[in-house]
């Protein structure tokens, strides 16, 4: 009936009102009050206006997760020429849409198809070798060598390539280096113990080696508690030669570290050992110590961590690559992390400026050949 009223009243409704027997007026209430959406008919339209809204919200929050990974990924090759910036938008197709990334980078969707599909030059697919050969050697550095080794290490391979060309390519390729952070010193000097003086004074180079040691404490954090780390240093190569771990700083930790050099080396008597003034060095188990291997004792001058800068270094060194980019959860995982750092990565890989940029094993190998 109603259906027929809706559809009547459209077309004749005087005609319809005395079809069915009432007043025109009467009519015409009957067709505005039930021709009003029920309640069942706005909650239809309220839960496709919320579904419509929520659409919207996903999509925007989708655009703004892509754009921040752009941020992320991309900020590196904003101020790029065009030509970088194609080659990252190929190198994360898999990752991002190419319209968005474009839109991104501010870059012609149809010039980045047309550079896609042109031939490439010779300069490019060099560029392209390269970058595998420098993705290799960053990985294998452990995320911890910058321009400045990598092109050392291709010098050594017979290949010379500019600094500034590495470092365009460790860009594209979004390679960035391990960064540094301070840490505090574990010294403790404020002692009454016998003072060695000062005979190393600075005097870093050393032309043999097993002539002088040089050697410090740290710490490393794990979830147990502190694991602190003695190390013995032969200036010549810069090598590890000795080096303790324990969870204390007595003077058992650098005794320990002191014997494994002196039973790894066997230094002849008269060896120079430098440290500094803490009172693990200037112990007496430590001073009976290099007595009995016939050792000469040097300490750095209080307050001064210059006068023990290679030791410094490589705490700083060790801190950057390794320490503070893992949480260890039990000292032993720490000791096997510092261990394997030590003896197969530092000694034997890692390339030393202090060596003409070789490691100290080869360094050493290279002086026994000579």
């Amino acid at each position: 009936m109603l259906s027929l009223i809706k559809v009547s009243g459209a077309i004749r409704p005087l005609q319809t009102a005395r079809d069915i027997g009432v007043n025109e007026n009467t009519l015409h209430t009957w067709i505005n009050k039930y021709s009003r959406p029920s309640g069942q008919d706005k909650a239809v339209r309220t839960d496709d206006h919320l579904y419509e809204e929520l659409k919207r919200l996903k999509k925007e929050n989708a655009r703004l997760t892509e754009e921040r990974g752009f941020i992320k990924k991309g900020s590196c090759v904003l101020c790029q020429g065009a030509t970088v910036k194609y080659a990252w938008i190929k190198q994360h197709v898999k990752e991002f849409s190419v319209n968005s990334m474009c839109r991104f980078m501010a870059v012609s969707q149809s010039a980045y198809y047309a550079w896609l599909h042109r031939v490439q030059t010779t300069r490019e697919k060099d560029d392209i070798e390269l970058a595998a050969i420098i993705r290799d050697v960053f990985g294998k550095s452990r995320a911890t060598y910058g321009t400045r080794r990598i092109q050392k290490l291709m010098v050594n391979q017979g290949r010379t390539v500019s600094r500034r060309r590495i470092g365009r390519l460790m860009r594209e390729a979004e390679l960035a280096c391990k960064t540094k952070k301070k840490f505090k010193a574990t010294t403790d000097s404020r002692h009454d113990l016998p003072i060695a003086p000062n005979q190393l004074e600075r005097q870093f180079n050393v032309h043999q080696p097993n002539q002088v040691y040089v050697g410090d404490i740290t710490y490393i954090h794990t979830r147990e508690g502190w694991l602190y780390l003695a190390v013995v240093i032969d200036l010549y190569s810069r090598q590890v030669v000795g080096w303790s771990m324990a969870e204390h700083m007595r003077t058992k930790l650098v005794n320990d570290a002191l014997m494994m050099a002196i039973w790894q080396r066997k230094p002849a008597k008269g060896l120079l050992w430098h440290s500094d003034r803490g009172s693990q060095y200037a112990s007496e188990s430590h001073r009976a110590l290099l007595k009995q291997h016939g050792i000469r004792q040097s300490m750095s001058r209080k307050g001064n961590c210059w006068d023990n800068a290679v030791s410094e270094s490589f705490f700083h060194t060790l801190k950057t690559e390794l320490i503070h980019h893992q949480i260890y959860q039990t000292r032993d995982e720490a000791k096997q992390a510092v261990f394997e750092y030590i003896e197969v990565f530092y000694n034997r890989e890692r390339l030393h400026s202090a060596n003409g940029y070789l490691s100290p094993l080869d360094f050493e190998l290279q002086h026994k050949a000579a």
